[in-house]
């Protein structure tokens, strides 16, 4: 379906408003069912043994002792997860994670699991299963991992991405470089060279609902799984490779998702799950426990940045270079890749280049954490970036204004660029209050920019409409911010109906056609491309129902505000049918009435912000409040402005406290000394200010209403603003993520940004 620029001056009714969001009264009520919320007769209760060690090779496991314990009816080890990848690496290494093989790569790597009549049972059986390790050295560091005498991690990985092919195996798994122009003789026509390195330590996405599953293998060779995730439809193909299963027999529903934010777009112990109830022909739940959360499901990569900017004394950048070191836990993965696409894509560059280096270290497996990889690069090349304009004599802002990309501009990575919004959200921010606000003593203001992609992909909708008139929209991307609410709102809009008589219902993969992970901000852009086309198949249908009842030419039918309308001189005679009318008398014309869309959303639109934020330091303690903090960016078309603004707000939440408070500490043995939120601090209420935000909408010209995702790229922005205020107000440039009290007080000391 082609939508041709629809998105130019459109009026709308319903998209823009704020109604209630429809799981709102589940969530407060208890109703809402999470992953852990689900139950089935016979049920047992599965345990996962993990290891104690950063990197041992598993010598022997002996399961028999128990296996003899009452109540315990499977145990399951690697052996019972063959190899049925069939040379798939990728599938081959999420398999190893869930049930290590030869080698226990990190401190949480599951080796063993049971399923047992009760928790009491399952405890006690983990307790006597016999392993022998022999421990190997091992290595948590990402520049020490990167080093060529590191131990290493994959003895069959050589550095991809480089020619020639490496004589000698590393923990370097890839080499990724994007850019353009000459670097070289950029800088040789800079006036002012700024270079400094950077690092940031690891953080988790600290949703509140730990990883939770109920998987049942049925005799007749059948499964189902219900899963909280981010795609159960991935989901769905992943565990049915690992298993050997067709996936026309694996049904996986997801359940309602206390908190994601790309942590549950990976498998981790699903398929253990499945396993354990093949082996004992009942079905098996698996709850995390918070310190497994921690230990063996993926948080974000630790990284290492070098950053190199020049620029003329009249603001403008003449080079631009940065070299990302990215972990990737123990398997090969692109971390480092989208850092080093993200890197300079809020400027126009004539001479850029970004090399990111993939690292093997023996930590969890990296996953995605909402704009995977660009905050780490932003917080380097935005702090480089105010240290750059303060050199040169230029307000931050106007420096970027200066450099920002612009429509037609060639990104740093490649593509060129349509209607973007990075100059209009530095432009208000500008000229927002909050820029001119004064400040106290030891407080200091600082702002960074931010940037990301947004996705399309594989969508498929239904749209019902019921006897009584209202509709049922049944989608397959799963709503972890409030995409429900969005759909109905559209197909509403489409349809000239009220927000209050649509449903939006996240369908099982046995009930729609596939859909990608909800991922990469792609949830209500492409799933309201494909609502809006299921809308207009069904009022296709509808004014041929309305033909019929009024026996005339279809072509003679119009749809407008809701209505089905004769359109001619010769039928002044006929009333206006609606959407209730229609449908009260569709077993009479045709029988049910619906719409149905799959397609591959294109044209995502990039996103970009700018924030602002106030600090005040103790210069005693080295401890930050925030005082102050605003966001600004554009949403394409804000479809539930309350929904936009509580994506704002939640990125930069989580970029606080990763800026502020939010690390992994690994012990000199490897292990983590903080798997849990006592020790692994986010943010709650109190160490948070009011948030204000100021939406933009500069239309993505390639959907219908100019949507473009909302949810990742104000996670983007805050490490560097945070950085660059509270290096404005104690003096020192701070270079190493979080900036918690002890390397702030380091930094005061001399410790250069510790």
């Amino acid at each position: 379906m082609s939508f041709d620029a629809e998105f130019r001056n459109q009026q709308f009714k319903s998209v823009g408003s704020r109604p209630l969001r429809p799981d709102g009264i589940d969530k407060v009520t208890g109703r809402a069912r999470y992953g852990a919320d689900f139950n089935m007769p016979g049920q047992l209760v599965g345990r996962v043994l993990r290891s104690p060690h950063a990197h041992a090779r598993i010598v022997r496991i002996d399961t028999s002792r128990a296996e003899a314990v009452k109540g315990v009816k499977a145990v399951v080890t690697a052996a019972d997860l063959p190899d049925l990848t069939n040379g798939d690496a990728e599938l081959l290494h999420i398999l190893d994670n869930c049930m290590a093989r030869t080698k226990a790569l990190y401190d949480g790597h599951a080796v063993a699991a049971v399923a047992a009549i009760d928790a009491k049972a399952a405890r006690e059986a983990l307790k006597l299963i016999e392993i022998e390790y022999e421990v190997l050295p091992h290595v948590v560091d990402v520049d020490a991992a990167a080093q060529s005498d590191a131990p290493l991690i994959d003895e069959t990985l050589f550095t991809g991405g480089v020619e020639p092919k490496p004589a000698k195996p590393s923990n370097v798994a890839n080499r990724s470089e994007f850019g353009h122009g000459d670097v070289d003789a950029g800088f040789a026509q800079a006036d002012v060279i700024v270079e400094r390195s950077f690092r940031t330590e690891q953080a988790h996405q600290g949703y509140i609902e730990p990883h939770a599953c109920v998987a049942s293998c049925n005799p007749d060779g059948t499964a189902d799984m219900w899963v909280c995730t981010q795609g159960h439809f991935v989901y769905r193909q992943i565990c049915a490779d690992l298993l050997g299963l067709e996936v026309s027999k694996l049904r996986v529903t997801s359940s309602e998702i206390g908190g994601g934010f790309g942590g549950k777009t990976h498998v981790w112990a699903e398929p253990v799950a499945l396993a354990l109830s093949r082996k004992a022909g009942r079905p098996v739940k698996l709850v995390m426990s918070r310190d497994e959360v921690f230990r063996a499901s993926g948080p974000t990569s630790a990284t290492s940045i070098d950053v190199k900017i020049g620029a003329r004394k009249d603001g403008t950048i003449t080079a631009a270079v940065a070299h990302l070191r990215y972990t990737n836990g123990p398997y090969p993965g692109m971390w480092a890749e989208l850092g080093a696409m993200t890197s300079f894509a809020c400027y126009d560059l004539e001479n850029v280049k970004t090399v990111g280096y993939e690292v093997l270290v023996n930590r969890p497996k990296v996953a995605a954490y909402r704009a995977p990889s660009a905050p780490m690069a932003a917080f380097a090349v935005e702090s480089a970036i105010d240290e750059l304009a303060g050199k040169i004599g230029m307000d931050p802002v106007a420096f970027r204004i200066r450099n920002a990309a612009k429509e037609g501009t060639k990104s740093s990575y490649g593509p060129v660029y349509g209607p973007i919004g990075i100059g209009p959200t530095l432009e208000a921010a500008q000229s927002h209050p909050h820029m001119s606000a004064p400040l106290g003593p030891n407080q200091g203001r600082g702002m960074a920019c931010g940037f990301w992609f947004n996705f399309g992909g594989q969508t498929c909708t239904d749209l019902n409409v019921n006897a009584d008139g209202t509709v049922t929209l049944a989608v397959g991307t799963v709503d972890v911010g409030g995409s429900r609410a969005s759909l109905s709102l559209i197909a509403a809009e489409e349809l000239g109906i009220a927000y209050d008589d649509v449903k939006a219902v996240v369908a099982d993969t046995a009930t729609l056609g596939y859909n990608d992970m909800t991922d990469g901000s792609r949830g209500t852009f492409s799933s309201s491309m494909a609502t809006i086309s299921a809308a207009r198949n069904a009022i296709d249908v509808m004014r041929h129902r309305a033909a019929l009842t009024w026996d005339i030419p279809v072509e003679d039918v119009v749809w407008e505000d809701g209505h089905a309308k004769a359109r001619g001189e010769n039928y002044g005679n006929l009333a206006p049918l609606s959407v209730k009318d229609i449908a009260a008398e569709s077993g009479k014309t045709g029988g049910p009435i619906a719409g149905h869309s799959e397609l591959v959303a294109d044209g995502a639109g990039v996103s970009f912000a700018t924030h602002i934020c106030d600090v005040e330091v103790d210069p005693e303690t080295g401890a930050t409040r925030i005082i102050r903090y605003t966001v600004i960016q554009d949403a394409g078309k804000a479809v539930h402005p309350s929904y936009v603004e509580g994506q704002y707000q939640g990125g930069a939440a989580q970029g606080i406290g990763w800026a502020l408070n939010e690390e992994y500490i690994y012990g000199e043995d490897g292990r983590l000394q903080n798997p849990g939120f006592l020790d692994y601090r986010i943010p709650v209420c109190s160490d948070l200010p009011m948030i204000d935000t100021q939406i933009l909408e500069i239309p993505n010209p390639n959907h219908p209403y100019g949507v473009r995702g909302v949810g990742e790229t104000s996670i983007v922005p805050p490490l560097a603003a945070i950085g660059n205020a509270i290096s404005n107000a104690v003096g020192v440039r701070m270079s190493h993520i979080p900036m918690s009290p002890p390397r702030i007080r380091a930094a005061l000391d001399g410790g250069a940004g510790s």
